[in-house]
């Protein structure tokens, strides 16, 4: 990636995708060029958290809302320390933030952190195009970047795929950390960092609990180590199968029978270290406005997402697991996709989306309780 800051409103801008197709704007944030995975993310709002929600890493994030930055940037929301998208593509953005939280504009804040985007093009047009072709291989170029597109889609061929990628230490925290319990202290809990967002200890804390984050590369000992009540794995990014570390340490705390929560990424090693296989989605789900049914419920809930791959998992039985009888207790009724799983002989379960909904919804909240549930049961 190749980056200025200077001149961003002003540059011309294309973005080309690895099957031929370009789109041509104006560039928004920094100036240069930018490689990732094209995917569009479908939410209205929460803009800010989608940027830097650590999943996205490698990813150029289209928003299908035609309006951007009308809010601004302010210091409270973020998920994480950076933006961690590779790229943004927008529409219309905003001239003149306007909200009494706003510190800069959004345009600011991709150009201080090196961020290059688009603006100015048909969005609902490129969201169509990943929706027939799939997610793909993108490049973002703006500024001097821009030459004649047989070099630039050479140049995207040339960049990675998501496919095989193995993200997850990219983007954890490299030393363990704790957030403590709001209130008196009920449980401890060690969460696994695979691209933790920083909303997630803070929803867990709010119930009492005292939260150690440990490395993606944490060992079980390390784990056992702060004597946890309960073990959490976080949402991440890259694909599943790559993932053999967490899944080795996932089943070595189902061997102990520990009170276990994952999400999103935590989901698919779940599924993994029950002897499910992974794949990757056409296009994926992203946004905040995804509808899921809780099976053991039968409740539907409005979700926030972002994943890639899922869990090839049998909705239509109970399957027999090293480690007792699992099934699928969330499901996405949009496609059917495996939104969640669950053991039925021991505390264990996860979902493929982010209860801790920031920036919302917060249907799903009510898995924090399930997981401390889990751990009152075990406890008692």
């Amino acid at each position: 990636m190749t980056i200025s800051t200077r001149g961003a409103a002003q540059a011309p801008a294309v973005l080309v995708l690895e099957d031929g197709r370009s789109f041509r704007g104006r560039a928004y944030g920094a100036v240069g060029e930018t490689f990732g995975e094209a995917v569009f993310s479908t939410g209205m709002t929460g803009y800010q958290e989608t940027l830097t929600d650590p999943s996205y890493h490698r990813q150029v994030v289209v928003m299908t809302a035609p309006h951007v930055g009308n809010t601004g940037v302010n210091d409270e929301d973020p998920e994480s320390g950076r933006i961690w998208v590779s790229g943004y593509v927008v529409r219309d953005p905003a001239r003149t933030p306007s909200n009494w939280r706003s510190r800069r504009s959004l345009d600011e804040e991709l150009a201080s952190q090196g961020v290059v985007g688009i603006s100015g093009i048909d969005t609902r047009a490129l969201t169509r195009h990943l929706r027939e072709r799939g997610a793909m291989r993108v490049g973002i170029f703006s500024g001097n970047a821009v030459e004649d597109e047989g070099v630039l889609l050479a140049k995207v061929r040339q960049a990675p795929e998501m496919k095989g990628a193995d993200l997850a230490a990219e983007v954890a925290t490299k030393e363990a950390y704790v957030v403590p319990a709001v209130g008196t202290k009920k449980f401890t809990v060690a969460a696994i960092d695979l691209g933790i967002k920083g909303m997630t200890p803070h929803r867990m804390a709010e119930r009492g609990i005292e939260v150690h984050v440990l490395p993606a590369t944490a060992t079980l000992d390390e784990v056992y180590a702060v004597q946890p009540d309960g073990v959490f794995f976080s949402n991440g990014p890259g694909d599943p199968s790559t993932a053999d570390h967490p899944v080795a340490l996932m089943r070595g705390v189902l061997e102990r029978k520990t009170p276990l929560f994952g999400i999103c990424f935590g989901n698919q090693i779940l599924g993994r270290s029950l002897g499910f296989g992974t794949y990757k989605l056409k296009y994926g789900h992203r946004g905040i406005n995804q509808p899921v049914q809780d099976r053991t419920t039968g409740k539907v809930e409005v979700t926030a997402h972002n994943h890639g791959f899922a869990v090839d998992a049998p909705l239509d039985k109970v399957s027999d697991t090293e480690f007792g009888r699992a099934e699928v207790s969330h499901v996405c009724l949009n496609d059917q996709v495996v939104e969640g799983l669950q053991l039925l002989d021991q505390p264990a379960f996860s979902v493929q989306y982010h209860p801790e909904a920031a920036a919302g919804p917060h249907d799903a909240a009510y898995l924090f309780d399930r997981f401390v549930s889990l751990m009152e049961g075990q406890r008692a």
